[in-house]
């Protein structure tokens, strides 16, 4: 169980990543940067209901979204801009 919640977290990040690739616009970004959020509150429920006992893995795959999250929103306010 506790590997099949951290390989869809690390899939819901490629996903996030692969949606990024094909970015025309901030509005773009802007849907990007909540499917990270999203991605980040499953993780949260996901580690409370294994006890937050992942071996470390878990920690790390949240501090992962949340640096991504913090770019996603750099960069959504860096294309409004323009």
């Amino acid at each position: 169980m506790k590997k099949a919640l951290i390989f869809a977290a690390f899939c819901l990040t490629f996903a996030a990543g692969a949606a990024f690739s094909y970015v025309h616009d901030w509005h773009d970004l802007d849907s990007v940067h909540n499917h990270v959020v999203e991605a980040i509150h499953e993780m949260d429920r996901a580690r409370a209901a294994n006890h937050f006992d992942m071996a470390g893995h878990g920690v790390k795959a949240v501090e992962h979204l949340h640096a991504a999250e913090r770019e996603l929103g750099l960069a959504v306010e860096s294309a409004r801009r323009e």
